[in-house]
């Protein structure tokens, strides 16, 4: 039963620091996206 509660801790951990891995990169990709579509606006030029 132990090993079973030790395996179930672990896998949950390694799952939660996935979710934190995933939102940061989406929101670094949403960033990229953010400046392509700023430097493709008429008239700004960088």
């Amino acid at each position: 039963m132990q090993k079973l509660v030790i395996a179930l801790l672990l896998g949950s951990s390694t799952l939660l620091a996935a979710c934190n891995t995933m939102e940061g990169a989406g929101k670094d990709m949403e960033r990229g996206g953010q400046e392509v579509q700023d430097a493709a606006k008429p008239g700004d030029q960088r």
